[in-house]
């Protein structure tokens, strides 16, 4: 407003000497009208040169503002609000963010800025109890998935053989039950499985995964790897790898075969698994990569509904800074490569048996789907599984020795060997031949009666797929 005033003092005073300056240039008898005509102008113009003033302070400020607040609403959207939406999501309440932010916002709009942290307050407590109701609907099906196992496991001892396949059938489909309630414990950020004390040998960590999952008898592994993984991530690395195995047997054919390769290297141990299938486009390798990725957080809006197993996989991989690539395998198909950092791997001594011991529940046995590992060698070739199992309890000799209040395990019976030209059923009934009655006990912890009972009840359904076993045997 002093602007234009002072624009319309120096108006009319430069007005008024043009009017008085041209009133006496005229005649006398013309000077009146000369005088009111020259007013009636210079008015005009006084109010016409403070107007044009008027608005173009005004335009001038109203551009400041403008300015002003475009770099308010982008200092909101750049810095304010990420940060506020940061705290939200640690738990602070929204007026406790809004009262930290006051210093540092006083350019932002605060009714714009106290409703959007307000909305963002509310949906992330419905996304906290959305992902509470999930994480804790997942323990409670791990929890009855570890109580069917269990069943099935006393039931596999008492059963006679005639069931005993059908029962080590529903052990491996309870199985798969618990990895799918992995998985949604792992996107939910719920604990997933059990928690190892001891290192687990990479044998066991590869037939645990195997268990796991649906086609285990299309899955090879090759492996002379007598590395181990630590206690603490051997869970989350086998749930990884089952998920990969999963993926690579269903997008390739049921004829075609997945091979698992292990090398040691001095960054770590790296398993590569490789399927015969169509491979990927790029739009699909693209996707692929961004799940397995771990350069950010986890996003639940990106993930797809029907295939969470790459997401998972990316999951895990954030959590034990695994590394996880595609490449195209030489069987035609997809390779995943995934590598297992140094600080997860143990390497036992070279004084320390070639042996792992067993879990004292399952000491002897192996299932097909459940249970815990049966004894693996550190040191073996190619290995071919039929019956995989699904939880690793094999652990490595050089932990801790046992305390006074540790359990010796039984010595185990001897395992049935096949000569060549024989089946193992076969080889199971001649050892049992020569044992003596007595030696026989209600709880079968013999390896061979086991693979001879689950042959057979898979013979009973699908008789070709079990004849194609027993020749691979």
């Amino acid at each position: 407003m002093t602007d234009v005033l002072l624009c319309l003092l120096l108006t009319m005073a430069v007005t008024a000497g043009v009017t008085l300056w041209v009133t006496f240039q005229v005649a006398e008898e013309d000077r009146l009208v000369v005088a009111v005509s020259a007013g009636a102008m210079a008015l005009g113009l006084c109010i016409a040169l403070t107007f044009t003033t008027y608005r173009a302070i005004r335009a001038r400020r109203t551009v400041a503002r403008l300015r002003t607040l475009e770099n308010g609403l982008a200092r909101l959207v750049g810095e304010v609000l990420p940060k506020a939406a940061a705290r939200v999501r640690d738990g602070a309440s929204a007026d406790t963010v809004l009262a930290e932010l006051a210093p540092t916002a006083a350019d932002v709009p605060g009714k714009l800025l106290g409703a959007v942290v307000r909305e963002i307050g509310v949906s992330e407590r419905q996304r906290s109890a959305a992902m509470a109701a999930c994480a804790n609907a997942a323990g409670r099906v791990q929890a009855m998935a570890t109580s069917m196992l269990a069943d099935l496991r006393e039931m596999e001892g008492r059963h006679a053989e005639n069931v005993l396949g059908d029962l080590l059938k529903l052990d491996h489909s309870t199985a798969q039950t618990g990895r799918l309630a992995d998985s949604i414990a792992v996107l939910t950020g719920a604990r997933s499985g059990r928690r190892w004390t001891k290192p687990i040998v990479m044998e066991s960590i590869l037939r645990g995964a195997m268990g796991r999952i649906q086609a285990y008898q299309r899955v090879q592994v090759h492996s002379s790897s007598t590395a181990a993984v630590v206690g603490y991530a051997a869970e989350d690395v086998m749930h990884a790898l089952a998920e990969l195995m999963d993926n690579a047997t269903r997008f390739s054919a049921p004829s075609e075969e997945v091979h698992v390769y292990v090398e040691e290297l001095h960054t770590g141990v790296v398993v590569t698994i490789e399927d015969g299938g169509l491979g990927m486009k790029p739009q699909a390798l693209a996707r692929a990569e961004s799940a397995v990725s771990t350069d950010g957080p986890l996003d639940l809006a990106k993930v797809p509904g029907t295939r969470l197993g790459l997401v998972v996989v990316g999951s895990l991989a954030r959590k034990h800074k695994l590394q996880v690539y595609f490449r195209p395998s030489s069987r035609g198909g997809t390779g995943v490569v995934i590598r297992i950092p140094q600080q997860l791997v143990i390497h036992p001594r070279a004084d320390a048996p070639a042996t792992a011991r067993t879990d004292s529940r399952t000491a002897g046995s192996v299932r097909a789907g459940s249970g815990d590992t049966a004894t693996a060698t550190g040191a073996t070739a190619t290995t071919t599984t039929r019956a995989p199992v699904t939880t690793a309890t094999a652990v490595l000799d050089s932990a801790p020795p046992p305390t006074e209040d540790t359990v010796e395990l039984p010595e185990l019976p001897e395992l049935p060997k096949r000569p060549r030209g024989q089946t193992l059923a076969a080889a199971v009934r001649a050892t049992e031949a020569k044992r003596k009655p007595g030696e026989r006990t209600e709880k079968r912890t013999d390896i061979g009666a086991r693979f001879s009972a689950f042959q057979q009840g898979r013979r009973s359904t699908t008789p070709d797929q079990s004849a194609g076993e027993e020749d691979s045997l």
